[in-house]
């Protein structure tokens, strides 16, 4: 298992049928640090609020997440609006996992982040509630179509990854303006504190790029784009596209595709992801 100074993770939406937390914990599996920031948007209260799901994978991440805390590993949730009950603890712990409401990390190489979610900086999640709300369910509903499009095209062995929802934020005038105004507007946060870069989430839109001198940072998702951001030891940051054929247990999957039925009966119990 590689080891990493840092691991940042936002916007996974635990409790939604859309969290590819299968992937998410192939990748954890992969990856050990000495510290860990979950950016927002780790729970989805508001998914929740219209219906109850929590797969047992789903618990086990959180889990995983306080077994780390016992175990020398500082973990750190910044609420996000999805998960913004949490809030209300902020300075708080929970089994080791320090709730706090923003964050500052000093990266190996001596540069200072501002940590945050990010959701102060869009205006309509902070004085349009109900469209914010319509637009969390029309992007849920993108992504469920964009799963079944995953399967059709493993099915006609179609290679590589396409996302529909990511299609919509790049064709669409509006949304790119939305991204282009969001991240300005967050690195000149960051400048105004005094800081030489910014790590949040928020906007699903992985990205690690230099605004005006700042050095702005997304971790993107796990419900569509399946990313994350790692500091290496010389304070390096990376990002981390978590794709399908990195998921353990493809290639079985693949394999148990040609078995012959009393093969596959004889195998061991297969989980796709």
């Amino acid at each position: 298992m590689p080891r990493v100074r840092t691991i940042f993770l936002s916007d996974i939406h635990l409790g939604t049928r859309a969290c590819q937390v299968e992937r998410l914990l192939s990748f954890l599996r992969a990856y050990d640090a000495e510290y860990v920031y979950l950016l927002g948007d780790i729970i989805d209260f508001w998914s929740l609020r219209r219906g109850i799901y929590w797969p047992a994978q789903h618990n086990t991440f959180v889990q995983k997440m306080l077994k780390r805390a016992r175990h020398d590993v500082k973990v750190v949730l910044v609420p996000g609006n999805h998960d913004e009950a949490l809030r209300e603890y902020a300075g708080s712990d929970f089994g080791d996992i320090r709730v706090v409401k923003e964050a500052v990390h000093a990266a190996a190489d001596g540069r200072r982040y501002l940590l945050m979610h990010g959701d102060e900086f869009d205006q309509v999640t902070r004085h349009h509630r109900w469209v914010a709300l319509l637009g969390d369910m029309a992007y849920s509903v993108l992504v469920r179509l964009n799963g079944l499009l995953s399967w059709i095209r493993r099915k006609l062995h179609v290679s590589g990854y396409w996302s529909l929802a990511g299609y919509a934020k790049r064709s669409i005038k509006g949304a790119l303006q939305f991204i282009y105004g969001f991240e300005e507007s967050v690195a000149h946060h960051a400048r105004q504190r005094g800081l030489d870069g910014v790590v949040c989430g928020h906007i699903h839109s992985a990205a690690i790029k230099s605004i005006n001198g700042i050095t702005y940072i997304n971790c993107g998702d796990w419900v569509d784009s399946c990313t994350a951001v790692v500091e290496h030891a010389d304070g390096r940051m990376e990002l981390v596209h978590w794709r399908e054929s990195e998921a353990p247990g493809e290639d079985l999957w693949q394999e148990a595709a040609a078995m012959e039925p009393a093969q596959l009966a004889r195998a061991a119990p297969l989980q796709r992801y």
